[in-house]
């Protein structure tokens, strides 16, 4: 179904007894999953796979849950609509949902009080078939004025489709207004467009640093138009990042975003800039929105140190941290990855991972709960660990996954891309400006994503 072209409502002095309004949507796995996710989370992770696959459990929450919901989506979001709101409800339970019923919620003005606005709406939740799920009684108080306004954003309701987490770090960013980035050789379509969908999307006030001739081929192929976007001509690649970089270093820019050129040719435009660098060591974050997981991913480094030493890895870690902490996660759970939980020296990524969690607790890494060594089951499922007997704030609820190497974070990252269906963006930060790294793959919203993280972390660092 295609979403409206307005918001609209009823008020009050439009309704009359009679009037009413249903919806329909059929119980998808995702409706069930997203319902059993959330009673987990209620119930501390009380939930495990035996009593989540039980029939009597999951046709209660389809009845609790998604009948429930429907009939108020309905009052709150069609009819009466915004501005509604909910005064009592009573209701019988009489049948049971399942997955793949089509469940048709009803409603229909039994009374309507004009002193205190208040309506009463007899409701029904039934299947397809006829069979009431639930029946009974919702009252409301209904909008005094009328709202009528075009349709924003819409919000991915359709079967199967995760929560969009990307359009909120995009909804933060634009909170924190545009950023002036420097672009480096958008010489082929997908750059181009990612740069200037960011700026149209108010995320980013794009500098363009490349072949002006060739940007324009790609702008002409990618169908965008360059009117009022600064472009600085410079004849290849390399002369590109350097002049980028020289912007990023003179304040002329707070970001910079890699175009169609190799990542290595950036970042070492950047290290060779004194002002550029910090104390930090660069590392690269991918940040990955994982359909089934209950919480953004952020996964390092992938990208940038090959085999990193103890100090480097404290960096990557601290990095990761800071990124969390610009995107709302105020705590965020850091497990240091290896392929076992116990430390062992013939495994060297639990030595490892032991002394960044000594490190974290004598406080030279801040800003969050940093354990490890945990084997990748242990750190995004907490059955897993509680089966195995771990003991630890971060086991099963990760929001930061740090790999023992390069080989390994890429690996783990692509498979998540690939296998889970997870959308990534990614940044590279440790340098005095953060860099937006998109790949030639990467789809509009991953663009977008990582244009907001940089933009995000450079209002972090104003601040």
């Amino acid at each position: 179904m295609s979403p409206p072209d307005t918001i609209t409502n009823r008020p009050f002095d439009s309704l009359k007894p009679g009037d009413g309004a249903k919806i329909e949507r059929r119980v998808s796995v995702g409706d069930m999953r997203g319902f059993t996710t959330h009673a987990a989370e209620i119930t501390d992770h009380g939930i495990d796979r035996t009593l989540a696959s039980d029939p009597d459990f999951r046709a209660a929450l389809a009845q609790g849950g998604i009948a429930v919901t429907l009939l108020v989506t309905l009052i709150i979001a069609r009819f009466p609509g915004p501005d509604t709101r909910l005064d009592s409800l009573s209701l019988d339970f009489s049948g049971v949902l399942k997955q793949g019923d089509m469940a048709v919620a009803e409603v229909t003005i039994a009374s309507l009080d004009a002193a205190s606005r208040k309506v009463q709406l007899d409701c029904q939740c039934r299947r397809e078939d006829g069979t009431v799920i639930l029946s009974g009684r919702i009252g409301v108080i209904a909008p005094d004025k009328h709202v009528s306004r075009p349709f924003g954003r819409p919000v991915a309701l359709e079967p199967g489709h995760a929560p969009d987490r990307f359009a909120h770090i995009e909804d933060l960013a634009r909170e924190k207004g545009p950023v002036c980035m420097a672009v480096v050789n958008p010489v082929d379509a997908p750059s181009i467009e990612g740069a200037i969908s960011s700026a149209r999307a108010g995320l980013i006030k794009p500098v363009l640093f490349g072949a002006q001739n060739d940007i324009r081929t790609a702008a002409d192929e990618a169908r965008v138009d360059l009117s009022g976007v600064e472009i600085r001509d410079t004849p290849d690649p390399e002369q590109a990042a350097r002049a980028a970089a020289q912007l990023a270093a003179d304040g002329g820019c707070q970001a910079l975003m890699k175009g169609s050129l190799h990542t290595d040719t950036l970042l070492r435009a950047v290290i060779d800039l004194k002002e550029l660098r910090t104390t930090r060591r660069m590392s690269h974050v991918f940040v990955e929105d994982v359909p089934g997981y209950p919480r953004l991913l952020l996964v390092s480094d992938a990208a940038v140190n090959i085999r990193p030493d103890l100090d480097t890895l404290r960096d990557i870690v601290q990095n990761a941290i800071d990124l969390a902490h610009a995107i709302g996660i105020q705590q965020p759970k850091v497990a240091l990855l290896s392929a076992v939980e116990t430390v062992t020296e013939d495994i060297p990524s639990t030595v490892a991972a032991r002394n960044i969690r000594d490190m974290a607790e004598r406080g030279e890494i801040t800003g969050a709960d940093v354990d490890g060594p945990f084997a990748m089951d242990n750190a995004v499922f907490e059955g897993a660990a509680r089966i195995k007997g771990i003991t630890s704030v971060v086991a099963g609820q990760a929001d930061i996954l740090i790999a023992p190497d390069l080989e390994a974070g890429n690996i783990l990252a692509k498979s998540l891309d690939y296998l889970a269906g997870a959308e990534a963006a990614g940044i590279a930060l440790g340098a005095a400006v953060p860099i937006a790294l998109t790949s030639r793959a990467d789809s509009a919203s991953e663009r977008h994503a990582s244009a907001a993280l940089a933009g995000l972390v450079a209002a972090r660092n104003r601040r």
